[in-house]
């Protein structure tokens, strides 16, 4: 399974930023799939996760309200757009694919990883 994620870059403060990820290898429409960052210094953290058809979504409190999870099964893509940006969104987000069809917040209910995109936000 390979996870290609794309679209981070350098924005600023209530700013905006869309998040690709593409996958292949394995049936990309049964598993769940999510997103999570890791800053320097701190742990990996989750960020949204959205179920095998996309009708169940599950944000990390810090960005509800703020950030969407979507997926299109026909394309093999998920995506994360981000709204209203603060410096503490700061990291490197990764795409990964769920052991499960359901959303999960925990890493170790994933089993592949993307390499990662870096999401700056400047003050």
């Amino acid at each position: 399974v390979q996870l290609q994620a794309s679209g981070g870059g350098l924005v600023q403060a209530g700013g905006s930023l869309r998040l690709s990820c593409a996958a292949s290898g394995r049936t990309f429409s049964s598993y769940a799939m999510g997103w999570f960052r890791q800053a320097p210094g701190k742990e990996r953290e989750f960020v949204a996760a959205i179920s095998w058809g996309g009708g169940v979504t599950s944000y990390a409190d810090s960005v509800k309200g703020r950030f969407t999870i979507s997926r299109d099964n026909a394309k093999n893509m998920v995506y994360l757009q981000m709204n209203s940006l603060k410096p503490e969104d700061t990291a490197v987000y990764y795409c990964a694919s769920c052991r499960y069809s359901s959303t999960a917040r925990l890493t170790t209910a994933y089993d592949y990883w993307g390499q990662g995109t870096l999401v700056t936000v400047s003050s």
